[in-house]
């Protein structure tokens, strides 16, 4: 058996490399209307996938302002809940779906305006400029 060898040119190769990011929707100070269960789930599975802190109030009234991070969905509101860091506790928590009465993406988006394809031109442009050991790194959070 012969092994078949395949030949890219370098620009097929970069191409491969640079494989286009995904479009994130812009969700910072969005307050979704929580008009009925499914409202509320759509709106978690969001803030799952947000990269800022949210701000939850529960029905208690209490507000809690969170980084989210984790859940587990059930048959109901009281089978779900997510999970959470709080700037002021070290330790995850978690709050039932039951509990939440209102949700807003209060947080800083941090990767806001941070487009994947600057980060390539930010990349060709060292490339071009004939740097070395150059690698695509996020910016500082802060």
């Amino acid at each position: 058996m012969t092994a078949e060898v395949l030949k890219y040119t370098r620009e097929q190769v970069e191409a491969l490399e640079l494989a286009p990011g995904s479009q994130h929707q812009q969700l910072e100070g969005w307050v979704p209307t929580l008009a009925n269960d499914d409202d509320l789930r759509q709106a978690l599975e969001k803030a799952l996938d947000y990269r800022g802190d949210v701000t939850l109030t529960l029905k208690s009234g209490e507000r809690i302002e969170a980084y989210i991070f984790n859940r587990q969905t059930g048959p109901t509101l009281s089978d779900s809940w997510v999970q959470y860091f709080t700037p002021k506790a070290p330790e995850k928590r978690k709050v039932s779906y039951a509990e939440i009465a209102r949700l807003e993406f209060s947080g800083k988006d941090r990767a806001a305006g941070k487009h994947w394809e600057d980060w390539v031109k930010n990349y060709n442009e060292k490339k071009a400029a004939g740097e070395k050991n150059i690698a695509l790194v996020p910016d500082a959070l802060e």
